[in-house]
């Protein structure tokens, strides 16, 4: 009997990528959370937005939910999110 061994990982190197400038303060700064949906995001994101606003004196704070858990974020989403200051993305479950 002959095996075949198959190597899964890619030829190619994928491209650079470089972080996003760190913000000098979030004063003031508009947050935006994008969750997955499940239920157990929404009491952690609702505990980070109260943290945000103590410590770091964060301004607006806006919540948007994607329609699937297991998809990318709706294009809707995204261009929303290129006017906020801050996205912080999660899932729970």
């Amino acid at each position: 009997m002959n095996y075949q061994v198959l190597d899964p990982t890619s030829e190619t190197a994928p491209p650079a990528n470089s972080l996003a400038p760190r913000l000098s303060t979030l004063a003031g700064k508009t947050v935006g959370f994008i969750s997955n949906g499940k239920e157990g995001t929404r009491g952690f994101f609702i505990h980070l937005e109260a943290l945000l606003h103590q410590e770091f004196a964060v301004g607006e704070v806006i919540y948007r939910t994607k329609s699937n858990y297991s998809a990318p974020a709706e294009h809707a989403i995204i261009e929303e999110a290129r006017d906020w200051d801050l996205t912080i993305s999660g899932l729970g479950d």
